[in-house]
């Protein structure tokens, strides 16, 4: 166990499941002590879609996510910095942590020129030439001023034969060690002006190649970061080989330190995943999923553009607490989304993250009370994906 001071960084295990690799603890940062395990909302330009950040309060999410490439691009770190930093731009008090933008770099690849400076890309927006290096986006994210940010990595795409997996890899552990230089350079300057520290996190990747991905997880631990992140993951690989890297990879990483499983995914994925020793979530099917009109309950997704729902007068979940379970039915629901009104969107929104955010509370519960295996039986017999 490992513990930190007010307003510094710090990972504290308090609760561990003996037969799986389960771990609750606690993640201390400026902003607030965030508890694992957690799914961070994604909100990529500042925002979460459709809700607003007393909502994100009220749900009692504890951190959520920015985009360095998206924020520098529109409105521009500059001007955040000068507005206070994210934190105080966007009227969130709590945990932020932001991506380095190394994922915009695989789904933008047609933009894209990778080389060993760096990422030389064409904007989504304008067609605008930029050149990111592991410096750059350090100092981008250094100016968003975010809880936590994300080392520049080179997201391998799948299915990607073994040599440019390997090729990926290790471009993306050198440019780890640039963020890693440029990072304590900027955060010896932020300890000069008086502002908050910040904690960068390495990114594994390597493929589907457990081999690689242990040699990436080594070599990123020897930097003694203060926490590491899996990526490349959840790019369209078959789910046995996601959990398979997960499980090649975590044996290498310090205990000691948050292990973050970036871009994943479905709630049987969060419950694997937190079963084999991942303390940290973020993903866009929630919110996506509720702008598409399907929602998550306990016993399954729920599409609501469906025609049975037409006259159905029952809740969404009726074991689920949320405002949109408590006061609307499921008929009004899809009345909502085949009118295309923007309440529709707004509430189911708000039920897939409260949906998500009470899973990772009920694991937490469950990793401290020593039920853990029981519960995931539970789940696992209750949830159907289908």
């Amino acid at each position: 166990m490992s513990s930190a001071p007010a307003g510094a960084f710090g990972y504290e295990i308090v609760a561990e499941d003996g037969p799986t690799g389960a771990r609750a603890g606690l993640l201390h940062t400026p902003h607030g002590v965030v508890e694992t395990p957690v799914f961070m909302p994604v909100g990529t330009r500042a925002t979460v879609k459709a809700l607003s950040q007393q909502e994100l309060a009220d749900l009692d999410a504890q951190v959520v996510l920015g985009n360095a490439y998206h924020l520098y691009l529109r409105p521009g770190h500059e001007l955040v910095e000068r507005l206070g930093g994210l934190h105080d731009f966007m009227g969130w008090q709590r945990p932020i942590l932001t991506d380095s933008g190394g994922f915009q770099v695989f789904s933008l690849r047609d933009r894209c020129r990778i080389t060993e400076e760096g990422a030389l890309f064409h904007s989504h927006l304008d067609g605008s030439q930029h050149l990111f290096t592991p410096e750059r986006v350090m100092e981008i994210e250094e100016a968003l001023g975010a809880d936590i940010v994300m080392a520049f990595d080179e997201c391998t795409p799948w299915p990607a034969a073994e040599d440019e997996a390997r090729e990926s890899m290790e471009r993306t552990l050198r440019w780890a060690g640039r963020c890693a230089a440029s990072h304590q350079a900027l955060q010896s300057a932020r300890a000069e002006a008086g502002r908050p520290p910040q904690a960068l996190f390495g990114i594994v990747q390597g493929g589907v190649y457990p081999e690689l991905r242990r040699r990436s997880a080594r070599e990123l631990a020897a930097l003694e970061l203060p926490g590491y992140a899996l990526g490349g993951l959840g790019v369209g690989e078959p789910r046995q080989e996601m959990l398979a890297s997960v499980e090649a990879t975590l044996p290498e990483l310090p205990p000691e330190r948050p292990r973050y499983l970036m871009g994943v995914g479905l709630p049987q994925d969060l419950v694997d995943c937190v079963s084999r020793g991942i303390d940290m979530f973020d993903c866009v099917i929630p919110t996506r999923n509720a702008r598409n009109s399907t929602l998550f309950t306990r016993r399954g997704k729920v599409r609501m553009r469906n025609a049975v729902h037409a006259s159905d007068p029952s809740p969404l979940d009726p074991e689920c607490g949320c405002p949109t379970c408590r006061h609307y039915h499921r008929a009004y629901l899809r009345h909502l989304f085949q009118t295309d009104e923007i309440l529709g969107v707004r509430l189911a929104t708000y039920h897939n993250l409260h949906f998500y955010l009470e899973l990772m509370r009920r694991m937490r519960a469950a990793i401290v009370e020593g039920t853990f295996v029981g519960w995931r039986e539970e789940f696992r017999a209750t949830y159907q994906d289908g």
